[in-house]
């Protein structure tokens, strides 16, 4: 694992920065592969990212997105992250929508959701069960419990290590979430954590010694590189 720490001034910068990340690794994989995979995370802070990505003269018929997390609500609900994900960008640009693998939510039950999805990355990536695709690129969030995408402390989600996709749990509301196997196969994870309040959930995940099952973001350890990208208030303990 490639890890790099980078604490921006603000969040504007936060926002340039992974940016350039993204745009870095999306020139690669086109390159390499003939096409570009990306899995978005919900939460205010990436979405002032997308909006920067909707400005980019891209080639969008080579971009495949995802959605690492999504709550169990209809996609034109205003808690859905695809939601904020399609105004803030993919309903701004031409995308083919068969480029866009959202979470089917609109299943009976979490559990069909989850599997659902599984399959269809399955089919996607043309992968075996069991088997650990890898997208270029997640994008992650960070909440003040060190959760991300929908990996919250003391949960059943953090013990599933066999499947790609799974159910999480946020006060009896449940979310289809990737699982952290899943996010560790990935080229490239991208942390984006912005705020004062994130603090002490960070010390404990960068700490040598802590509990992963209560501070979830240490369980993300991807094969590729892992970049935390901090604004200031965010990374100030963490200052060299």
């Amino acid at each position: 694992m490639n890890k790099t720490v980078e604490i921006l001034p603000d969040q504007s910068a936060l926002v340039a920065r992974a940016l350039e990340l993204i745009l870095s690794e999306l020139e690669t994989a086109i390159e390499q592969r003939g096409r570009f995979t990306i899995a978005l995370s919900g939460g205010s802070t990436p979405k002032p990212l997308y909006e920067a990505i909707a400005s980019q003269k891209l080639p969008w018929d080579k971009i495949h997105v995802f959605w690492g997390d999504e709550r169990f609500v209809p996609p034109d609900h205003p808690d859905s992250n695809e939601l904020m994900s399609r105004r803030a960008w993919l309903d701004r640009i031409d995308i083919p929508a068969a480029n866009i693998h959202a979470v089917p939510t609109l299943e009976a039950e979490p559990g069909l959701a989850a599997a659902k999805y599984e399959q269809h990355l399955q089919d996607f990536f043309k992968s075996s069960p069991g088997e650990f695709p890898s997208l270029d690129v997640i994008l992650l969030g960070m909440g003040d419990d060190a959760h991300t995408a929908s990996l919250f402390p003391h949960t059943e989600a953090l013990k599933v290590r066999d499947r790609l996709i799974t159910v999480g749990n946020k006060d009896g509301n449940p979310r289809i979430t990737f699982t952290y196997p899943f996010i560790n196969s990935a080229g490239s994870v991208i942390f984006l954590v912005a705020g004062a309040n994130k603090r002490p959930a960070l010390a404990q995940v960068f700490a040598p010694v802590a509990d992963d099952f209560t501070y979830p973001s240490r369980l993300i350890q991807p094969q590729g590189k892992l970049c935390w990208l901090l604004d200031a208030a965010a990374g100030l303990e963490l200052q060299p």
